[in-house]
This record gives structure tokens, sequence and C-alpha cells, in this order.
């Protein structure tokens, strides 16, 4: 491999970061206000942290090979289930570009001075397809190209603004400024024995529908383990890979953590908007210190922060397709790649539904549930590809015992048990969540929303076994000629 295509460690960590990091789920997880807290400790310690320990030991036992969550899972159990993983990883993130797409469109509003074009469709959905076009085209380019605009995209336009909201809050705070979530809504505060208010530390459940938000969470930490497919560009792949996992998880946890809490410190409960995202913040602390343009410069740099992270995640999954290709799990058109080495069929495919979703921005006049039940749908098929990395790295424990990893889960067999077995059921749980409606947001009838999520979930399931069943057969029909 050429010099100028490898990629160092922190480069890595920063892309898997900015593949897990997007500042459009602050406010959700403000919105739940203290028990926020109680999301992100499931989210970190159930989820984020095994599924780095995880990935870490697969990325490292397979870094000379590629591939991702595809050889992963093939290795462990058989090519159909190994091409079901990366489609799954895939066609969740095709249906999530448009959402982080419509993020940026309203940070350009902000950055514009005209947020009222943040609930303009036209706006939108134009600036939306633009905008990944751009992302492709800078991914055609290489992954050289790719990881030096995506890592320091990610340090100037997510890193920087989190920062930014969490150094407001502490000056808010300094200043004697009150603090939000003092003064919320009966639904998320409890009492004590006292029969004091004071913010609700854990959920209030009377029923599923009411941590239906765990999922969606959850996802917010989803994606350590999009980058493994540069496992192969790193100098030192088995060293260096679980390092750069590690250090993306930290970084994610401590974005994440800070970021929401300062959005609850100064956003009142009723102000905070998952559509508008973090710039009602933004204005309220910089108008209130008379210095408004400052968000029109956050607007600028968080535009660059979600172009970084759709960058980071159009180069992962797509790549992971490629590899199938390559083994006749998907025609062999879409193996070609590009002088570059980048798969420039898979890439236009995608670009091509992409499209298609963002322009409902254009068509409908309220997207907002149909797009959070889109994404509900996938939150469900990105779990299930969870569940069968979790697998696959305890089955490959008895299968490939002598399989060289440069790191291991520590503690032999019992310890992956633990942190893969562990995280295999926080995943399922939050599998079952996901058939819920939450019930803090109208999706109208829950038997028709946990319906329409059951029936895309088993049909996007035996799409890629369909696919790779066809594959087999044309196979076999070419080998009796």
């Amino acid at each position: 491999m050429a010099k100028d295509k490898r990629i160092s460690t922190s480069q890595l960590a920063l892309m898997t970061a900015a593949a897990v990091i997007s500042l459009r789920g602050l406010p959700m997880m403000a919105q739940e206000e203290l028990t926020m807290f109680f999301y992100i400790f499931f989210a970190t310690f159930l989820f984020l942290i095994p599924a780095a320990l995880v990935s870490a030991e697969l990325g490292s036992a397979f870094a000379s090979r590629g591939g991702g969550v595809y050889t992963w899972v093939k290795e462990a159990f058989n090519p159909h289930l190994g091409f079901t993983a990366i489609f799954l990883q895939w066609i969740q993130n095709v249906v999530w570009y448009p959402t982080v797409l419509g993020f940026a469109a309203a940070s350009a509003a902000y950055m514009a001075g005209l947020p009222a074009l943040a609930e303009n469709g036209i706006f939108v959905g134009c600036f939306s397809i633009a905008m990944y076009w751009f992302a492709t085209w800078i991914t055609l380019r290489g992954t050289t190209a790719l990881t030096d605009f995506t890592s320091r995209g990610f340090l100037v336009g997510t890193v920087l603004p989190g920062i930014v909201i969490v150094l407001m809050a502490v000056i808010w705070l300094a200043g004697g400024n009150g603090i939000a979530f003092e003064h919320i809504p009966a639904q998320v505060v409890g009492t004590d024995a006292a029969h004091h208010v004071h913010p609700r530390l854990f959920p209030h459940i009377s029923g599923m529908s009411d941590i239906a938000f765990l999922a969606g969470i959850l996802l917010l930490f989803a994606g350590v383990e999009v980058h493994a497919v540069h496992a192969p560009e790193l100098k030192r792949p088995q060293s260096q890979f679980p390092r750069a996992m590690f250090l993306a998880a930290l970084i994610s946890f401590s974005l994440f953590t800070l970021g929401a809490l300062a959005v609850a410190v100064i956003t009142p409960y009723e102000q905070i908007d998952l559509q508008a995202g973090l710039f009602v913040t933004f204005r309220i602390v910089f108008d209130h210190y008379r210095i408004g343009w400052m968000t029109n410069v956050m607007g600028l740099l968080v535009t660059f922060g979600a172009l970084a992270g759709v960058l980071s995640w159009i180069s992962g999954p797509s790549r992971g397709l490629l590899w199938t290709a390559r083994e006749g799990r998907l025609p062999r058109v879409l193996g070609k790649t590009n002088r570059n080495g980048v798969q420039i069929n898979i890439l236009l495919i995608q670009g091509a539904l992409v499209t298609l979703l963002s322009s409902l921005y254009i068509v409908m006049k309220n997207v907002n549930v149909a797009f959070f039940l889109l994404s509900a749908l996938t939150i469900g098929l990105y779990l299930i590809m969870y569940m069968m990395m979790y697998a696959a790295a305890i089955r490959l424990r008895y299968t490939q015992p002598d399989l060289p990893r440069s790191y291991r889960v520590p503690g032999g067999r019992a310890g992956i048990w633990i942190i893969a077995g562990g995280g295999l059921l926080a995943v399922l749980f939050s599998f079952a969540v996901t058939f819920f409606p939450p019930s803090q947001l109208p999706v109208g009838s829950p038997a028709t929303y946990t319906a329409l999520v059951a029936s895309g979930t088993l049909l996007f399931l035996a799409i890629p076994f369909a696919i790779s069943r066809s594959m087999d057969r044309q196979e076999r029909q070419k080998g009796k000629r």
C-alpha cells in the first residue's frame, strides 16, 4: 500500500467519533432533563463500551482482511449472515442521511441569519441533496482526501461547537442565571419524601412507551464499529485499531454528556426543539450576552461538522458492501472502483436512494412523523446487526480460538460472555423497545405504528437473504455450464 494511503490512529479515532457523534442528538437527550443520565449510562456502559471492546477484538483479528462486520459475521457463521449484517449496517445509514442532512440545512439557515428557512421544505430538500452529492464527490477522491476533511471537519464543526456550548453553560451559571431544568413540567419531575419537587433522575415508567426514546438515544452512540473496514490502512492495525476505538468512545461519551447537560441548563423545557437542534440554545445564550452574531458563526461550523459526519458514514458501510461484491454476494458490477480505489457504482446507487428520500422534504408538508417511523425502523435493523456482531465475537472464541488477536476482551471466555453477552442482552431489550411508539411524540395509532415497524423489519431482513441466495443460484448455474 502506498505511503500516502496510510491513516493514523488519531485520524481513525476522529473518523469513528465523527460517525458516532452528531450535535443534533443533544436536544433529544436534553429533553429528558436529568433522566438523560439514566439513558447515557445505559448507552455508554451497556452499549458503547461493549461495542468498542468487541469491535476492537474483531477488528484487530481481521485487520489484514478488511470487510468489517461482513467478514466478522461470515467467519463466525456463514456468508449469508455476513452479507445480512453489512447490508443492515448500510441500509440504516441510507435512511439516516436525510435526517442529518436536514439538520445541516437548518444549520445553514442559521448561518445565513434566516432561521425560517429551516422550516422550508424546498430549501431543506434541495440543500440536503446538493450537500450529499458534494460529500460523495469528496469520497470519490480517495481515503486521503476523506480522512483529512473528516478529521478537520469533526474537530472544527462538532468538537468546537460542543466545547463552546459547554463553556457558555458555565458562563451562564457563573453569571447567576437560572438553571432551566429547575422549572420543568410535572411529567419529568419527581417528589422526595418531604414532597419537595425535584428533576426526575429515572424515567417515569408506566409502560414500554415511556422508555421508547431509549432506542433513539442508543442509536446516537452507534457507529463505533463502522470504520473497522479501514483497519488495513493503518501502519500497525493490530495495535492501532483498538487504541483508536477506545479514544473514539471516550470522545463520544464526554461530548454527549457535557453537551446535553449544557443544553438542559440553558434552554427552557418548552423551547427545546428537536428540529432546530442546538441553535435555539445558541440563540438564547448569545442574545443574552449581546453577541447574537455568534449564532451565525456556529451555524457555519455546525454545517461543516454535519458534512464531516456524512462523509464519515459514506465511506464505511459502502466499502463493506464492496467486499461482498468481490466475493460474489452482489453483482460484479457493484465491485467496480475508480482510480482511487473507491466503490463508485455502490456510491452512485446510494446517492440515488438518498436523493429520493431527501426529496420527501420537498413534496410533503410534514415529514417529521414519517422520518421518525423510518428512523425507528432503521434503529431496529441496526440493532439486529449488533446482535450478530456480539454473537460472532462469542462464537469465534470457540471456533477459532487460536486466531491471532492483538487485543482480546479481557477475562477469557468468561470475559467475552460478560461483555459481548451483556451487550447482546442490552441490544435485545432496546430492539424490543423499538416496537412501542414513544409517549413523548404524537405518532398516531400505536397498533399501526407497531405493525409498520414490524412489517418493515421483516421486509428489510428478507432483502439481503434473497439477494445472497439469488447470487448463490447464479454461481451454481454458471458452474453447471
